[in-house]
């Protein structure tokens, strides 16, 4: 190729009085016209080919482009379907508006990718009318899967967007026959009314008709707000409160008028100090770097999320020496805490962590999580546990703890709670519950099994031919009207006493995966275990779904249908969750990057709390 050449020599930049080449402008060989050059050689073959269609182009290596899927530099009306296709799963799945489809900047992308205008965007219209089709199809699919399953499991919440419409979000979670885990959006529909008990039983039940799964419907899972709750009793579902807002609760009640409120407030005042100040703010990322740590702004908490005053603390504990210059050089009225109280807050760390660790462990919705929830509030009893080196305002917040939680966790659904962890082999010994306790769990487990082969028992058929005539002497063959019934009870005490014998599992072992591989051997608690071990212990899939819509319902897309925000909320669910899958991969690595040390560690040594009772 001849110096600046480009295309095989056809064109050359233009050289300068100089001697230099202008890299921006380039000449053609042929008939000497000049065009501007930005890197891009798409303009000049299109004027070789309109003008001088004899000459050859450069066969050297070059970027392959959409042309090469169709003939004569124009792709196949296939290709052109499936391009459009794929941009119409991408605008769904990472939730980006329509109106992208006239951006200026996709539009040069696509040219560039295409070598030439033989790919033209799809206009609006047809980008929304492929996503009501897409919805229909996904949703086809979704409904699929609930039709092959006999028990759904539900979690329900109501949220409020930008521009102030409300909107009720209802995932399902079930097990299906792979002994898989599956969970996905129902609907995020916007509603008209207040949310009085009788409106909000009225949607869960709306919505379970609209998808036609009201008689499989197990539990419905929510906060425990007031007109929640009484919702939950007008409706035929077992009511399951959501186990971090309950932790949440208790931890509001406890740190109130406690001991550490006084230097609560003043860490509030030292955040706020450096956070409405970007002088400070910058003051503080001197000295951290200064002392070699991390640099990273200070927390404000909130009162309605208690782990932000956790972190609060745990970021002014980190950067008291830096936070303790600033405020010395200053001479500010904000004063920096005494050790006293910097000891008060370690000791309020200490208590709060383990909490931490809970609401992370039961936060999940792709592994089991309802039958470790009375093991991770055991494990949190006997951390609260009172000790004589206690100070006084740590025996008082644990007295304030333990008593509301113990509270909470009475008037939530325990017997649910109960056969979910007796029916996981990692915690089948049930040492979180005392010896009565468990025998009263075994014999719900009893009754369960009773129910479900009456259940599946062929009813009598008054239709049927009569007999032959038996011989007098057979009748002392016939047994008691009552031994077929203890024959049936013989068969589940046996079948209970073979599940009970199974050596537990590892604490970091998933459930569901020794159920796959054993449910030949328990076949009568498998479909028990598929119900009760898919209920979710949090309303957080339903906060996710909250999150995604907050993404989609902004400022500038505030005029955006209800309709359209239920379809591109839940394609958006429904297609990120066939890429990731359902399935649960390496989770106790996935949770070692949550926290450190890992969640499962905290169950590892559960006992009962009740030993007085020699459970």
């Amino acid at each position: 190729m001849d110096e600046g050449g480009l295309l095989g020599g056809k064109f050359l930049f233009k050289k300068l009085p100089d001697g230099l080449l202008d890299k921006t402008r380039v000449r053609c060989t042929i008939c000497k016209a000049e065009f501007k050059y930005h890197r891009s050689s798409s303009s000049l073959a299109y004027h070789l080919r309109a003008k001088h269609p004899t000459e050859s182009t450069s066969t050297g290596p070059r970027q392959s482009t959409l042309q090469e899927y169709g003939a004569c530099g124009r792709i196949t009306k296939n290709v052109r379907e499936k391009v459009t296709n794929s941009l119409v799963v991408w605008i769904a799945k990472n939730c980006r508006p329509v109106s992208i489809v006239e951006d200026d900047g996709l539009r040069e992308v696509i040219r560039a990718a295409s070598g030439d205008e033989c790919y033209n965007l799809p206009l609006r219209g047809t980008i929304v009318s492929r996503l009501h089709t897409l919805y229909g199809d996904q949703r086809a699919q979704q409904s699929s899967k609930l039709v092959q399953v006999r028990n759904v499991a539900r979690t329900g919440d109501h949220w409020t967007s930008v521009n102030n419409n409300n909107y009720l979000g209802l995932t399902a979670h079930f097990i299906d026959y792979d002994w898989t885990m599956q969970s996905f959006a129902l609907t995020v529909s916007k509603t008209e009314e207040r949310h009085y008990a009788e409106a909000c039983a009225d949607h869960f039940l709306n919505v379970a008709n609209e998808w036609k799964i009201k008689d499989k419907v197990t539990t419905l899972g929510t906060d425990s707000a007031r007109n929640m709750v009484a919702a939950a009793r007008l409706l035929p579902f077992e009511h399951m409160p959501c186990m971090p807002h309950i932790l949440q609760r208790t931890v509001t009640v406890s740190l109130n008028d406690s001991a550490f409120e006084r230097a609560l407030a003043k860490c509030r005042k030292i955040v706020g100090h450096f956070k409405h100040s970007p002088a400070n703010a910058q003051e503080l990322k001197a000295q951290q770097a200064a002392h070699g740590h991390q640099t990273e702004p200070l927390v404000q908490d909130v009162p309605t999320r208690w782990n932000f005053t956790l972190e609060m603390i745990k970021r002014i504990q980190r950067n008291k020496f830096g936070l303790t210059t600033i405020l010395t050089q200053q001479n500010s009225k904000v004063t920096m805490l005494t050790d006293q109280e910097l000891d008060r807050l370690q000791k309020l760390e200490e208590l709060l962590e383990p909490c931490r660790y809970v609401t992370k462990l039961l936060g999940g919705e792709r592994y089991v999580s309802c039958s470790m929830v009375l093991p991770a509030l055991c494990h949190l009893f006997r951390i609260m546990e009172t000790s004589d080196d206690d100070p006084v305002y740590v025996l008082r917040f644990k007295k304030i703890f333990t008593t509301d939680l113990a509270q909470r966790r009475d008037s939530s659904n325990l017997t649910w709670l109960k056969i979910a962890t007796a029916l996981d082999p990692r915690f089948k010994d049930l040492k979180c519950l005392s010896k009565d306790e468990r025998r009263e769990v075994w014999a719900s487990v009893h009754d369960l099994l009773m129910s479900e082969t009456d259940a599946h028992q062929p009813s009598a058929q008054t239709t049927e031919e009569p007999s032959p005539k038996k011989s007098k002497m057979s009748i002392c063959l016939l047994g008691s009207p009552d031994s077929d019934k203890e024959e049936e009870e013989d068969a589940i005490d046996c079948c209970l006493n073979l599940y009970k014998a199974e050596p537990k599992i590892d604490i970091g072992e998933y459930p569901l995966q020794w159920w796959l591989k054993r449910e030949g051997a328990h076949a009568r608690l498998a479909p028990i275990a598929r119900k009760y071990l898919s209920t979710p212990a949090t309303t957080v899939p339903c906060e996710r779904l909250f999150s995604l819509s907050g993404h989609i319902i902004q400022k500038k897309r505030a005029s955006l249908s209800s309709d359209n925000v239920n379809r591109i909320v839940c394609l958006s669910n429904w297609l990120s969750a066939e890429e990731t899958g359902p399935e649960f991969v390496e989770g106790e690595k996935k949770w070692e990057k949550w926290i450190n040390p890992s969640p499962y560690s905290i169950l590892s040594s559960v006992g009962t709390r009740c030993s007085s009772e020699g459970a």
